[in-house]
């Protein structure tokens, strides 16, 4: 199998990412893994798609720190590679690293991805639904029972109504964005500093105001969800629990929060039985849920951390079910000889 892992840049990758454990792991088992970073690739004159690609020499690695040597030293593998002829491009980049002057790489890898399905290259996430969840307005899309109430807003009166309404306290953060960054905690009553809240938000677009949950306080739990479903590798399932650290509301590891063994629960699974319909409809392969009590507070599906993590405190390594459940869809493809929709085959 040939697979390609679609990052925001190879040089930013870390050895405890998920994308290098993936790719770790398809290589010791003999698949052939390349990177690509957004300004990679080249739509050419031949109609198809091509990208200079990275990968380490084939061989065993023991660990992701000497892949991750590898993969940035002078052993690498740097080469052109035709796209349309890899098996399976993962999109692995996360939109909130490229902002700035990089704003044109937060849909280099949907773009080209989305070329690259039509030409019977397995795609997941699947680009078209990437596409729509460029914010956290996707969200809004699943089932009002499983969200906390949420207001979307760029107006001051519309927000603090809105935490009028909460009882004085809500969450307020950025339409877009990732790991914590712009978390704030914010009370009605506390007119300067909830001014100054609303109008940093506000500078760089729109603004989420949310429920407060209570059940915050115990931190919440990452659930990794593939092929539509709990993701479960020899009878353990792929999740672990973040708590704060000291009074910092926000949870998120790079914010400060720590780890711990999660315990899931009929609750949990509950919720993602009610979310897995528009996950199999988008072709959402490989997501996190991130819950607090009985309710989710995002769903994750750029570039989903914590696999590592997982396993950790389940001692499974969740890297090998994701491999195999890629390889399978490599096999049903040769099979229809690459004429399946991607959004069924990222499911599959």
């Amino acid at each position: 199998m040939r697979i390609g892992f679609f990052v925001n840049d190879v040089m930013t990758e870390l050895a405890a990412y998920t994308t290098t454990r993936l790719a770790l792991t398809a290589t010791n088992r003999g698949h052939e893994s390349w990177y690509f970073s957004a300004a990679d690739f080249t739509y050419g004159a031949d109609g198809r798609i091509h990208a200079r690609g990275t990968r380490v020499p084939k061989g065993k690695y023991p660990s992701t720190q000497t892949y991750m040597a590898d993969l940035k030293g002078a052993r690498a593998v740097r080469e052109q590679v035709t796209v349309d002829d890899i098996d399976v491009l993962m999109l692995r980049s996360d939109p909130a690293n490229d902002t700035g002057p990089r704003a044109w790489a937060q849909t280099a890898g949907i773009t080209f991805g989305r070329v690259a399905k039509r030409r019977g290259v397995i795609v997941v996430n699947d680009p078209d639904s990437l596409l729509k969840a460029m914010n956290k307005m996707y969200f809004q899309h699943f089932p009002e029972e499983v969200r906390p109430k949420t207001l979307i807003s760029r107006n001051h009166g519309d927000i603090k109504s809105f935490l009028k309404e909460m009882g004085g306290n809500a969450v307020i953060k950025p339409l877009q964005g990732s790991g914590g960054t712009g978390v704030f905690m914010a009370n009605v009553d506390d007119r300067s500093n909830i001014n100054q809240m609303i109008d940093t938000l506000i500078q760089d677009g729109y603004v989420i105001a949310q429920e407060y949950l209570p059940a915050a306080a115990e931190g919440d739990t990452r659930l990794f969800m593939m092929n539509g479903k709990p993701l479960r590798y020899r009878g353990k399932y792929a999740a672990f629990r973040r708590l704060r650290k000291g009074e910092d509301m926000r949870s998120n590891i790079h914010a400060g929060g720590r780890k711990a063994k999660a315990e899931i629960s009929a609750s949990h699974l509950r919720l993602a039985e009610i979310v897995r319909p528009k996950l199999v409809q988008d072709g959402m392969f490989l997501v996190g849920l991130d819950i607090v009590g009985d309710k989710l507070m995002e769903i994750n599906v750029f570039s989903p951390g914590g696999l590592g993590s997982a396993q950790q405190f389940e001692r499974v390594n969740f890297n090998d079910a994701v491999i195999d459940a890629l390889q399978r869809k490599v096999g049903y493809m040769s099979h229809y000889h690459r004429h399946f929709e991607n959004e069924e085959m990222a499911m599959l």
